[in-house]
């Protein structure tokens, strides 16, 4: 029988693991879901971190790549300008910085497990010891999205928006597949390197993984080329008021004068009113407006209501009316308010999510309002809304036809928010229109494709007009959920048993695969056991 343990321990050396370390930091800057992220480095800086991880003590790897993405973490912060929105050096910015580190360091701990567990799946096959960094990204990722406020932020999927064949595997798993994919990519690639690239030892595990990725990408070509949306479409438009009406809206404060204010906001409304009557009679039948598009008094909140219901009634049109409820100086409410052609209310939303930075605003029921039309079945949320699975899974198998997502960011996110929702389209099978203030307003279908786009800084008045399909598709996602994650959660759960139970059984002297690096001669280490 063959030696199963080489005679001496030895730990991984590399003279240049703090270049890969380097590297990675760098690509990860790039991968961060920012403005300025670039889809080749989210699977390079991964790899290149594990790379440097695989060749240290396993605390002291986890530490370095925490620092790594302490760095990422402030790079964020910086390229988002999200301290702008906020007050300098308050007790709410270091909140929000303990919660994005908290994030960050989740998504460090898939390296101290690859680096913990790895050693001994090894035992089990070079295919099992693979699967142990994308199981552990994907186990983090869910907690991370689930448990820590904007935990959805910093998937690396999001930054794939573009290659929409690839991101056609969201619609059978959900982000976290697409997730999976990319760091199961990392994963054999190091095998590959660490192997020095010897076919005979890296062939099958390489094969299976090639094959899995052709498949993914035949798939997303099949869906691409025959699940087109054939059905009779409708006119949606996204509208706002002008940049200057809505950004002095937006100012408002406890200072302002009420009678001042009240000003404000009524120019902002008829704006809104003018452009969405225009859009009807251009023959738009379902008009959004952005998130706190104009805002009003509770006392008024009727009249703003009535004037909505007069243009419905008048234009036969669905409008969605996005505004905020504004009382003592502060926002109290975020709400959407959906109104029929006959002048009914179909639906009153209040943002589920509001966020740190409307701490005046209650959170809202957390409740997805829907609505049978001659146009489809509609549902509703509010931005950053869209972002959280168990919101969106509500209407996940509903044949939701149309989603209805207004949106308003903060200057530095410019970009990828809109790009991001476009991944609740394809994930469930609808149509999506997201009207954007300070952010690109778009337009997509149920295969991610944009429809229309207009971009807040460069239009005085953005006005995103599209034909959309009047019915959605059916998903394995929508039907499912995250059985896939789960599925993920469970062999990671059963694997660690699995090294906890061989590591309790080996010889304590006997060192592991990972404990000496690879000669490079294959043969050699065959017949040392040490594969």
């Amino acid at each position: 029988m063959k030696n199963r343990f080489p005679a001496q321990q030895r730990e991984p050396t590399d003279r240049l693991r703090f270049l890969w370390l380097a590297l990675g930091l760098l690509c990860w800057l790039f991968a961060a879901n920012g403005r300025l992220d670039v889809p080749l480095a989210a699977w390079l800086s991964p790899l290149f971190l594990l790379r440097f991880t695989r060749t240290m003590h396993p605390l002291s790897g986890f530490l370095w790549v925490w620092l790594a993405a302490l760095i990422v973490t402030i790079f964020w912060l910086y390229e988002s300008n999200f301290y702008d929105t906020l007050h300098p050096f308050s007790l709410i910015n270091l909140i929000i910085l303990m919660i994005f580190l908290l994030s960050f360091t989740l998504m460090v701990v898939p390296y101290l497990l690859d680096r913990l567990l790895t050693r001994g799946v090894s035992f089990l096959g070079v295919l099992l010891a693979s699967l142990i960094f994308p199981l552990g990204q994907v186990t983090c990722e869910y907690l991370r999205t689930h448990l820590v406020p904007y935990g959805f932020f910093f998937s690396p999927a999001y930054t794939q928006h573009g290659n929409l064949p690839l991101i056609q595997l969201v619609s059978i798993t959900g982000v976290y597949g697409l997730s999976f994919l990319m760091t199961w990519f990392t994963s054999v690639s190091n095998g590959i390197w660490e192997q020095h690239f010897s076919w005979p030892v890296v062939r099958k595990t390489a094969l299976i993984f090639l094959s899995v990725l052709m498949l993914v990408l035949l798939f997303g070509g099949v869906r691409l080329a025959f699940s087109v949306p054939s059905t009779q479409t409708i006119r949606v438009a996204g509208v706002s008021a002008q940049r200057a009406t809505y950004e002095q809206a937006g100012s408002v404060d406890g200072g302002t004068d009420r009678a001042l204010a009240s000003t404000i906001f009524t120019t902002a409304t008829n704006e809104l009113l003018d452009a969405s009557r225009q859009e009807a009679r251009g023959g738009s039948k379902i008009i959004v407006w952005p998130e706190l598009a104009t805002y009003t008094f509770p006392e008024d909140e009727a009249t703003l209501i009535g004037s909505g219901q007069s243009l419905t009634r008048t234009e036969h049109i669905y409008l969605e009316m996005a505004y905020g409820v504004y009382e003592h100086g502060e926002t109290i409410a975020n709400r959407a308010v959906l109104i029929d052609p006959g002048g009914d209310v179909a639906w009153k939303y209040d943002k589920a999510h509001p966020g740190m930075t409307l701490a005046t605003v209650k959170d809202g029921p957390g409740i997805v309002p829907t609505a049978e039309t001659s146009y489809g079945h509609l549902a509703s949320v509010i931005c950053i809304d869209a972002w959280y699975p168990d919101l969106m899974q509500q209407v996940g198998n509903k044949d939701i036809d149309l989603m209805l997502v207004p949106g308003l960011e903060w200057p530095g996110t410019y970009l990828w928010p809109s790009y991001d929702t476009s991944f609740r389209a394809i994930e469930y099978g609808y149509s999506l229109i997201r009207p954007a203030g300070m952010d690109l307003g778009m337009i997509f279908d149920y295969q991610g494709h944009v429809l229309a786009s207009t971009d807040y800084y460069t239009t005085n008045q953005q006005i995103t007009v599209a034909y959309v399909p009047t019915k959605g598709t059916w998903t394995i996602y929508g039907m499912i959920g995250d059985l896939f994650t789960w599925l993920c959660i469970a062999s990671l759960i059963g694997l660690s048993a699995l090294v906890v139970s061989l590591s309790l059984r080996k010889p304590k002297s006997a060192p592991t695969p990972m404990d000496s690096p690879s000669t490079g001669n294959a043969e050699e280490e065959q017949k040392a056991g040490k594969l």
